[in-house]
């Protein structure tokens, strides 16, 4: 039973079910107009009531009963990430944004919107991690260490994607290496570029690249506003357009260069159902260039290797980006996201009720898909 004839349908069956009983009264061989809109009245009332009271316990509760996994979560390390202010114009009681984060508050908030396991990376902090000098390598790892340490505190709970210090290709495979053998992290995290003037299918990438095949690693890659687009002069903010514009920028880079014909073991996450990758798809396969180094890249065509990538919902639950997203990726590509703090949670879950998917999608999304590529949290 889909989502819209549970709840939609629902109202529609209980009139349903009311006029087969009036069907059956006997009111001196007819019922008065009145008492059957009254009764009518009554019925529309009481469906509307459990509608509303069946949406708002969908959007906190999960349609797993082990709980949602979320792939798109981050952890604010003392020291390394000081909290952001929140951008003009939002709540700042609804929106913590990074400002008084706490391990705790971030428990509270899953528990509450029923989340039994967040994959923590960080985030938000390009120009600390990326600036290529020995503070922001010691950041990397600080970070890490932080996030290793809430992991082995709470190791039913939270997850870890490791950071790399990029563009520093030396210090990114120690950092690996770290990562992995030491503090036993689920993946690693990247951003859309180097904060400098290289996305990820660049050559030089490719030992890092190398390095994650031989580990069967999942990425994460979090969009990063690139140097050159950071103080346009078009009156927005720069997270309003940019970081969805150089999600779809990493994956053509990774396209383009053939990353996954290259290194078939890595899995990459990207989020915001894939910013506007999925919408532009079309242009990008009729743009790809045809030369054959390129079309050795795409054996099964340029849409095959752009559904290779897994897609997360984070605050692109909306049913814009979600139709877009649904129709291009893979059913079992699809995971649930956050992007907390930086985003309330309530933005990504209020919007699941209207959307019209089954109980069986929601209970793929909210765990069963992440369960696969993360097995040690499954149920």
């Amino acid at each position: 039973m889909g989502l819209i004839d549970g709840v939609a349908g629902r109202e529609t069956r209980n009139f349903a079910h009311v006029w087969r009983h009036m069907k059956d009264l006997k009111f001196g061989g007819a019922m008065q107009r009145r008492d059957v809109l009254k009764t009518l009245g009554v019925a529309g009332a009481m469906a509307a009531t459990a509608g509303n009271e069946l949406f708002g316990q969908f959007a906190t509760k999960s349609a797993h009963k082990a709980g949602r996994i979320d792939v798109h979560h981050h952890h604010v390390p003392p020291g390394v990430m000081p909290g952001v202010p929140a951008p003009a114009g939002t709540n700042p009681a609804a929106n913590t944004f990074g400002r008084g984060w706490t391990p705790e508050r971030t428990l509270e908030q899953m528990d509450k919107n029923d989340i039994s396991v967040s994959i923590l990376s960080m985030t938000q902090m390009g120009d600390v991690l990326y600036d290529n000098t020995p503070k922001g390598r010691d950041a990397v790892r600080r970070g890490n260490d932080y996030g290793a340490s809430l992991m082995a505190k709470w190791p039913k709970r939270f997850g870890l994607f490791t950071g790399v210090p990029l563009p520093d290709i030396d210090s990114v495979m120690k950092e690996i290496a770290y990562g992995y053998d030491t503090l036993k992290a689920d993946g690693v995290g990247i951003y859309t570029n180097d904060n400098q003037t290289h996305w990820p299918g660049d050559a030089y990438f490719d030992p890092m690249w190398q390095e994650l095949n031989r580990r069967n690693a999942i990425v994460y890659m979090h969009p990063l506003a690139p140097p050159c687009c950071t103080k346009l002069n078009d009156s927005v903010p720069t997270s309003m357009n940019e970081f969805d514009f150089d999600i779809t920028r990493g994956c053509t880079s990774i396209l383009a260069n053939g990353i996954f014909h290259r290194f078939p073991n890595v899995k990459v996450i990207i989020p915001h159902s894939g910013g506007t990758m999925p919408m532009i798809a079309g242009r990008i396969q009729d743009r790809y260039p045809m030369d054959a180094k390129h079309k050795e890249f795409i054996p099964n065509g340029v849409i095959a290797e752009l559904q290779k990538f897994y897609f997360d919902i984070a605050h692109a639950s909306f049913p814009w980006p979600m139709a877009a997203m649904t129709k291009f990726a893979k059913p079992d590509h699809i995971l649930f996201g956050t992007d907390y703090p930086f985003e309330p949670i309530e933005s990504t879950v209020n919007q699941i009720p209207g959307l019209g998917f089954s109980p069986d999608f929601w209970k793929a999304v909210d765990r069963d898909n992440a369960e696969k590529l993360f097995p040690r949290f499954k149920a």
